[in-house]
């Protein structure tokens, strides 16, 4: 791990803590319906952040991706993958997560320190699996996903407008770069993604 995947692994980890002190990261906004009839094997692979509420543990990253798998116990494995603009690097985070109820709704708890979890909310989803809107356990985690680096205008206009009703402030909105000259990573631990 480099100094910088572990200042963000510190930032991951504090923001877990507060959210743990503040009323606990397993609920979720108001407005938000998790989507049912889920399926956990159509979710595994490679998902692309396209665009995500700004927050520390992400800042200054691009070409952002997520990687499900599945584990023995059950659960899922999480394998956040970000290039670092600023330092050149990129930066991994593995983590697992759970369902919170049962195992078509999707509503999960994700930990990657231990017994720290937060929530994430998958509150729309397209009947292919293309794209997904989450979120976690406020208003202030929110994320477009998709099996592409990019979406047609029409999902991402959809996506904003179903967080605007939801009750999401899009105004620190960022839109995720995904660019084919990122370099490849020199690391085993993430040379996976080239």
């Amino acid at each position: 791990m480099t100094e910088k995947s572990g200042m963000h692994a510190v930032r991951m980890l504090v923001t877990a803590l507060l959210c743990l002190s503040l009323a606990g990261c397993l609920g979720m906004p108001d407005q938000v319906t998790p989507v049912t009839g889920f399926d956990k094997e159509r979710y595994l692979g490679t998902w692309y952040e396209i665009a995500r509420l700004d927050h520390s543990f992400e800042r200054g990253l691009s070409h952002v991706r997520a990687e499900y798998g599945l584990r023995d116990d059950g659960g899922l494995s999480v394998r956040n993958t970000g290039f670092d603009n600023e330092d050149g690097e990129w930066s991994q985070a593995e983590g697992k997560a759970y369902f919170v109820g049962d195992a078509d709704t999707a509503h999960l708890k994700v930990s990657f320190f231990g017994p720290f979890y937060g929530s994430y909310v998958v509150f729309e989803l397209d009947e292919d699996y293309q794209y997904a809107f989450v979120s976690g356990n406020s208003h202030d985690y929110l994320w477009l996903l998709a099996r592409t680096p990019t979406v047609p205008d029409a999902v991402f206009q959809r996506f904003r407008e179903q967080a605007l009703a939801r009750g999401f402030d899009l105004s620190g909105l960022v839109r995720v770069v995904h660019t084919p000259d990122a370099p490849c990573p020199q690391t085993d631990a993430v040379r996976h993604i080239c």
